[in-house]
């Protein structure tokens, strides 16, 4: 008994006090509207001041806040886009009902990625670009994603409709493994792409708050994949940005009929629900669903991929299907499979004696002839469709720590160009996160789940597909196969034509001449005799061997890769600022990292087990303001390491130099690495042309009995790896009869030791506001790299030392490192000026160059000399400023393009998008109508990708912050 009046009186007293804790709390509610329309402001930050209570407007202005400190108080409304205002509390009985009054947000808005610290973008110590939600809201492009378009420093490569690309510093490309992306923190790369799959997974485009892109070396405070830059997307918070909105946008592309027979629909749907369940709780979900008849990829340019017999290498050459025997169509796949058909040719003469004075003269030069392809828009589904999913719970723990949960998954078909054209089908992306977030620290542990779904290589898939309806060539089937059959139809033609002249009177050189000179007719009768029977594309016999083909792994004769690699990954950060205040300002953090390969031999060499790479990393960061605030000093350093390579220690020293209020120098001397990406590393994959694709470490050199001219792979009785540049010069010295010469032309290829890539960098800039209208940004580079990462096709000739081009040979490209040290330069520069009447004129300008690069080595430098951007838009005019518009110019000059796939010139291309909207403020409702590429004048970022025309949309969105 007593022990329980001693229960019931701790139970009575925690009740008490936590009645009396109620009563000595003060509920403040209110409202915020727009001065200029009476519109309600939400996500305004509403804090007391002195403390850490606070919250946030809803979706229709209105707040409430619970303290527990007594009136009277002052509390502070700041937002983005307008002038921070107090009010004074005197009780709780006050109205508060705030007139918010709009101002420019040029120069303002406050910056993370540049230090890891909240800051002023006029104060940041590095080049940095950030897009908010007015831009998103009031943007011409058809995604958020798409918005980098207009950025300077900035290259998009665009694969397909949702697989672009985002990379800066020149480094162009479809898929950047040069530039991180984190969304809420967490890499959202692909870990068995090494790159970021564009926005075809992560945040729907009503959840996100901000962009920001730090366009240089970043790796002292990102760690690996930071060489050229980083990308933060920022989601909204469910404690901020509350309530019910949804987007949808459709619209009409391929109105011309160029790529498609008929003008095609599409699609953007997304909805976003956010509520807080009380003052600790709240969450999130939203969803996007996409839908288009994709882009296709339609250049049948004749490409010269060449081999060891010939002296070129990647190439556009005259020829089409009808003229060249050997015709390979840049997005023609299946036409990569090529053949001599000479010895076919000698197998007809031995079987038919007569043939001999018809096709002897035949015998003299290689006759290369390749397998009859057909186009991507017959092997590569483009119906796009993507499906986004995410979700978030939030709890506060205390004032100033939050405990988050949170998913991030979507799914999807796309097309991307690697080193073939890859259909990317039923693609599916997971991340998880458990997140403690602190004013001063936090920590965080999350997970990417990667699975490939049904994706498949186009090219592969389709050269297996020629082979599975009727072979190449087999011996056991002689009569059955493709090339003999090919051959066969030749002869009969050429001996036509023989007999013809012959029976008209001619001698038998006349004969000759004639056959001779009718060659490709040859040809092609010799194609149309092969090709009896070939299935049509969409026929059911032809869907029936395809479908088996491309849902066949590549390890077992298919064109089916199987990836389900994870990524593994766990940090945190703590700033020590309040404590170390007083002399300087310190952050520093950690990281461990775990990717855990899994193609099942498709991709990587782990066809006896999946492969397992780890990192780890930590950094930390001093920085110090010093007379009066008018020099701000810093220095940060990073030390990473991967199981495979050395550990690598990078440093970064900043200084921004305050001219004046709101005008800065800033400098920066930054260091940059990245180690070999996943597939840098342990890539085993056989691609277009028959080139195989492999890693850099030596392990796979030696899998592919390499002979090495060094010790670091030391092999004597390897076969050799002759390097191209000396195959061009022995192939041209044997075709002139010079076998000799041609074998001592040859040249083995050497492997240093695979390194991590690392680069130093100089920058400086200079951000200032005049008279708070006018923001001005530039900023110049000079950059030089050390063990630059690239390939280096090689040559192993099969037929032996003593001939080695004999027998078949095999083209490799193998991950190497550049022995020289390429540099890079180049600037950029912009202006933003605000108008009257909240008009925005906006322009700037890029220039990036590329210099010492060795022969041979392909850097993946694509950009154009120079980039220009012209934009004039307003957020609100008229009537009650309901009006809006956005007109964007984005124009750049030709190129030459270096991948693995294509390499050729990319055209220049002026290009006009925009937009026009009006709100309806009581409905808080945004009807958009506009375009992107408005002319329809075609376009590619990319030697091989797809042209971009014309789209043209509407939108009806509802509560759209």
């Amino acid at each position: 008994m007593r022990k329980s009046f001693r229960s019931l009186a701790a139970l009575l007293f925690f009740c008490m006090m936590s009645i009396a804790a109620v009563a000595q709390s003060v509920t403040i509610t209110g409202s915020v509207k727009n001065s200029t329309n009476k519109e309600g402001v939400p996500a305004v930050s509403v804090t007391v001041k002195g403390s850490s209570s606070g919250t946030f407007t809803d979706e229709k202005g209105n707040f409430k806040l619970v303290t527990s400190q007594k009136p009277p108080f002052t509390l502070i409304f700041t937002s983005i886009g307008f002038e921070t205002q107090e009010f004074k509390v005197s009780g709780a009985s006050d109205a508060v009902e705030i007139s918010f009054v709009p101002a420019s947000s040029l120069g303002v808005e406050v910056v993370v990625s540049a230090s890891r610290v909240p800051e002023r973008i006029l104060e940041s110590p590095v080049s940095i670009e950030r897009v908010n939600v007015a831009n998103i809201r009031n943007t011409p492009a058809t995604g958020y994603y798409d918005i980098f378009r207009n950025i300077k420093g900035v290259d998009i490569t665009t694969s397909s409709f949702t697989f672009n690309t985002v990379s800066t510093r020149g480094f162009n490309g479809s898929g950047s493994a040069r530039v991180n992306q984190l969304i809420d923190g967490m890499d959202n790369q692909a870990p068995g792409l090494n790159f970021s799959v564009g926005s075809v997974i992560g945040l729907t485009e009503l959840d996100v708050e901000s962009m920001e892109l730090l366009p240089g070396a970043s790796s002292a405070l990102y760690g690996p994949g930071g060489m050229n830059g980083t990308i933060l997307l920022n989601s909204k918070n469910p404690f901020k940005y509350q309530g019910l909105s949804y987007q949808v946008k459709t619209g009409i592309m391929h109105t011309d009929k160029r790529q498609r027979s008929s003008a095609s629909p599409f699609y953007d749907w997304s909805v976003r629900w956010s509520t807080k369940i009380n003052e600790r709780m709240a969450f999130k979900m939203s969803a996007q669903f996409v839908q288009a008849k994709d882009w296709v990829a339609n250049d049948t340019s004749n490409y010269l991929a060449g081999d060891a017999s010939v002296n070129n290498y990647g190439k556009v050459v005259a020829g089409t299907r009808t003229s060249d025997p050997n015709y390979d169509g840049v997005n023609v796949y299946g036409d990569e499979t090529t053949v001599d058909i000479r010895p076919f040719i000698q197998g007809a003469i031995a079987g038919n004696a007569a043939l001999s004075p018809i096709l002897s003269q035949f015998l003299g030069s290689p006759m290369m002839v390749s397998r009859t392809g057909y186009k991507e828009r017959e092997v590569v589904n483009n119906n796009t469709v993507n499906v986004k999913l995410t979700g978030a719970l939030h709890y506060k723990l205390t004032d100033n720590l939050e405990a988050s949960l949170a998913a991030y998954w979507g799914t999807g078909n796309t097309v991307y160009t690697g080193s073939d054209r890859y259909s990317l089908k039923d693609l599916k992306v997971g991340q998880y996160k458990l997140e403690l977030k602190h004013k001063n620290w936090y920590v965080r542990g999350y997970t990417t789940q990667e699975n490939s779904g049904e994706s498949y290589n186009a090219t592969v898939t389709t050269r297996v597909f020629n082979e599975a309806w009727k072979p190449s060539y087999v011996a056991s089937n002689a009569a059955g196969s493709w090339y003999p059959q090919y051959v066969s139809g030749f002869a009969t033609a050429a001996a036509t034509q023989f007999q013809t002249v012959l029976l008209s009177g001619g001698t038998l050189a006349q004969a000759q001449a004639a056959v001779a000179a009718s060659l490709q007719n040859l040809h092609n009768s010799g194609r149309s005799v092969a090709d009896i029977g070939r299935p049509l594309a969409g026929t059911d016999a032809f869907n029936a061997i395809f479908n088996k083909v491309r849902t066949t792994p590549i390890k077992q004769g298919g064109g089916l890769f199987l990836d389900r690699t994870d990524l593994y990954q766990a940090e945190g950060q703590y700033n020590f600022s309040h404590l170390t205040g007083k002399y300087f300002d310190l952050i520093a953090g950690a990281s461990v990292k775990q990717y855990v390969l899994n193609s099942q031999g498709t991709l990587f060499a782990d066809s006896a087990g999946r492969i397992k790479i780890n990192e780890t990393g930590a950094y930390a960061q001093v920085s110090k303001a010093l007379f009066n605030e008018r020099l701000k000093l810093s220095a940060a350093g990073r030390f990473d390491k991967n199981q495979n390579f050395k550990g690598r220690f990078t440093p970064r020293f900043t200084a921004v130099v305050k001219l004046a209020q709101n005008h800065n120098l800033r400098g920066s001397f930054q260091t940059a690495y990245r180690f070999p990406t996943t597939q840098n590393q342990w890539i085993n994959l056989s691609v277009g042309g028959g080139t195989v694709l492999l890693g850099g470490l030596p392990e796979l050199r030696k899998f592919y009995n390499f002979r090495s001219v060094n010790t670091l792979n030391d092999n004597p009785t390897g076969i050799a790896a002759y390097t191209l540049e000396s195959v061009r010069t022995a192939g041209a010295l044997a075709q002139g009869g010079n076998i000799p010469g041609a074998l001592a032309a040859l040249k083995e290829a050497e492997f240093a030791e695979y390194k991590p890539e690392s680069m130093r960098s100089f920058e400086f800039g200079y951000k200032g506001l005049f008279k708070k209208k006018v923001l001005v940004d530039i900023y110049g580079y000079w950059g030089e790299y050390e063990n630059f990462l690239g390939r280096r096709i090689v040559v192993q000739g099969l037929g032996g030392p003593a001939s080695p081009f004999a027998g078949p040979n095999r083209i490799v490209s193998v991950a190497v490192n550049s022995t020289s040290k390429v540099k890079t330069y180049g600037y950029g520069a912009s202006i933003d000026w605000s108008l009257p009447r909240n008009f925005v004129l906006s322009t700037n300008l890029t220039f990036d160059r590329i210099t010492n690069v060795e022969a041979g080595f392909v850097a993946f430098f694509n950009a154009p000399k120079y980039r220009y951007n012209l934009g004039f838009s307003n957020t609100g005019f008229g009537y009650q400023k309901r009006l809006g518009f956005a007109v964007n110019m984005r124009t750049q000059q030709g190129f030459f393009y270096e991948s693995d796939f294509r390499q050729g010139e990319v055209d220049g291309y002026t290009i006009f998008d925009a937009q026009v909207s009006y709100k309806f403020p009581t409905k808080r409702t945004i009807v958009k109508m506009g375009g992107t590429n408005l002319l329809n004048k075609y376009y590619k970022t990319a030697f091989g990708n797809p042209e971009v025309g014309g789209i043209y949309y509407v939108s009806f969105a509802y509560n759209i912050f």
